[in-house]
């Protein structure tokens, strides 16, 4: 299940309208650093000249509870029309003793934090990468990062949200071809701008409808 939701995304749709639109991303280092970012906003600014604003809010190392303490400046005062959200990935690192009911009760708090400034704001919720290399002790050590996807699947669901579910597209490449995938992502964890451009960009883009 790589997409869950409408088959286009509001972003499009309203861009179609000639609406102007200011998207914000929001999450850990895959965010902050992420190529795919970038790429998404080339590509919007080049279907839609002059409609569109990007702006990464992304924060390295961080997690749910820090999205939702950094949720007014880094987002909401941009007044977004799109935003997308991606805490999953370091929820689960045992250092932030984050359980998967805290990491949904912040991501629910998010979600309706954000509705309450615009209710017609878009969210789009995003699963990431496996980010299994670090074993137990090691301060990036992930417990078992699946649940906490599920989770994301969950909510989109009851929602009525986008989900873009990255994980199985990236978890079956390191499953099937390891060397590739760790070309692609060398620390199991984020995506190089290649790897991108290979498997994250083109599985968001086709979610969005672009």
């Amino acid at each position: 299940m790589y997409l869950q939701g409408a088959s286009q995304s509001q972003l499009v749709q309203n861009l179609d309208s000639g609406n102007k639109q200011v998207v914000v991303a929001y999450g850990t280092s895959l965010t902050e650093r992420g190529a795919w970012v970038g790429h998404l906003e080339n590509t919007l600014r080049a279907s839609y000249p002059g409609q569109v604003e990007v702006i990464n809010s992304g924060g390295s190392g961080m997690w749910s509870q820090w999205g939702v303490e950094n949720l007014d400046g880094r987002v909401i005062q941009k007044e977004p029309d799109t935003v997308f959200i991606e805490f999953a990935i370091n929820d689960c690192v045992a250092r932030f003793y984050c359980s998967v009911a805290m990491a949904r009760k912040n991501l629910e708090t998010m979600i309706e934090r954000i509705l309450q400034a615009n209710p017609d704001c878009e969210i789009i919720l995003m699963t990431m990468t496996p980010g299994n290399q670090y074993p137990e002790g090691h301060s990036s050590h992930r417990q078992d990062i699946e649940p906490y996807y599920e989770m994301y699947r969950e909510v989109a669901l009851e929602r009525d949200l986008m989900l873009i579910d990255l994980y199985p597209l990236w978890k079956e490449l390191q499953d099937k071809d390891e060397a590739r995938f760790l070309s692609y992502v060398p620390d199991t964890i984020h995506p190089t701008a290649e790897g991108c451009s290979k498997v994250m960009t083109p599985a968001l883009l086709s979610a969005l409808g672009l």
